[in-house]
């Protein structure tokens, strides 16, 4: 048979995509030769210098590792790395949680947050019988432009729910509370835990401590709630790359509640097992590490205060030179995560930031907090004083 000069994938079929707005994003600030170039873009800590830091307790936990005679890089199972994973779930639901006790938590290891998000979206929708048969997805509006994708990818609906209010630049309660409750039965709501992105407000108090930014989690947990948690450790130790994270499923407190978390386990391993076969191992070994290691486990703690406080440092600046520059649009608020919004800059201004003064920042106002440093945060309140002025 001879080869066809027909593709048998014309553009009807497969168009063209549009490039990632937000690896473009970075893309086009690699190419860019300016010396005054700010990337505000991707969610990825900086030190003071601009510079990648990797945490020195993940440097102890490599050297721990390499330096091990029983490593090796064979397969890990289906489910991952079983001490990391349990860690994991410790942490988000607490040592002493009754939901880990009484065996109601089922633990996967994925490839960080995104690919916990989505084996979660594809168990809802292989397996998730809802009332009524309704198995829409609600996420906030505005939330991180991935989560349309991974769940209409698994063929599950997506609603909106209100949340970032423009008038009071704060969390639209009213809106978010209204449309839930008249959502149908069975409705899926995902909700972010901490560090709302984009805008990074969140509905709980500001604090920068792991249990408060897994309280919401516990909160839920202890009324009853059955659900699912996707985990990343890629900022919180800076193992972007590395790609490791975990999916939890917690039953609601029930006679059979063991015997459903323990079919649930059965079927994630099955969805895993055809998706990656089994998770990649460098990077579980190193946050298993630490966390299964007290003197690691505080040193880490501290380097997490150490990272949120040079954010919270920036953001205090930023706010403090747009307020001396009487600029109008909005002041960020202070809660200690890495993203902001710049509310009141639209789409035109960020783009003219991106040719006039090489700020690269998203179409949504979002930037990110850590690629701040006291080099540059003058400039770029500067830069945005001037483009929204202009524009009055």
């Amino acid at each position: 048979m001879s080869p066809s000069s027909i593709t048998s994938f014309p553009a009807e079929a497969v168009p063209q995509a549009p490039e990632d707005p937000l690896f473009g994003l970075m893309r086009a600030y690699k190419a860019d030769t300016s010396p005054d170039k700010v990337d505000l873009g991707i969610g990825a800590y900086r030190d003071d210098n601009a510079k990648p830091w990797v945490l020195p307790v993940v440097k102890k936990a490599d050297e721990i590792l390499r330096n091990d005679p029983e490593a090796n890089h064979e397969y890990l199972p289906i489910a991952g790395l079983a001490a990391l994973t349990s860690k994991a779930a410790e942490l988000l639901l607490g040592k002493s949680a009754p939901a880990i006790a009484e065996k109601r938590a089922a633990s996967v290891q994925t490839i960080s947050g995104t690919g916990a998000v989505h084996l979660g979206a594809l168990f809802l929708a292989r397996f998730y019988k809802s009332q009524g048969a309704n198995r829409t997805v609600y996420v906030s509006n505005p939330t991180w432009a991935n989560h349309h994708q991974i769940f209409t990818n698994v063929g599950l609906p997506i609603a909106t729910y209100p949340y970032f209010s423009k008038e009071t630049k704060g969390l639209d309660f009213d809106g978010m509370k209204a449309t839930l409750e008249q959502a149908p039965d069975g409705s899926i709501v995902l909700l972010h835990a901490c560090a709302h992105n984009p805008t990074g407000v969140d509905p709980t108090p500001e604090a920068a401590t792991l249990n408060r930014d897994a309280g919401a989690i516990r909160l839920f947990v202890e009324q009853g709630f059955e659900l699912d948690i996707a985990q990343s450790f890629a900022k919180n130790f800076g193992l972007y790359g590395q790609r490791a994270g975990c999916f939890h499923y917690v039953a609601a407190p029930a006679a059979d509640a063991v015997e459903t978390t323990t079919r649930e386990a059965s079927q994630l391993a099955i969805l895993q097992r055809s998706e990656i076969s089994n998770p990649p191992i460098y990077g579980a070994r190193i946050a298993s590490i630490v966390l299964n290691d007290p003197a690691l486990f505080a040193e880490w703690q501290e380097k997490l205060r150490t990272m949120s406080g040079r954010i919270i440092d920036m953001r205090k600046k930023l706010r403090t030179k747009l307020e001396d520059l009487k600029i109008y649009a909005s002041r960020p608020h202070h809660r200690p995560d890495r993203h902001v919004q710049l509310h009141g800059v639209s789409e035109p201004q960020v783009l003219k930031l991106r040719t006039d003064f090489h700020i690269y920042m998203t179409k949504n106002e979002r930037i990110s907090m850590a690629y701040l440093n006291s080099r540059n945060v003058a400039y770029v309140a500067t830069a945005v004083d001037k483009v929204v002025r202009e524009a009055q």
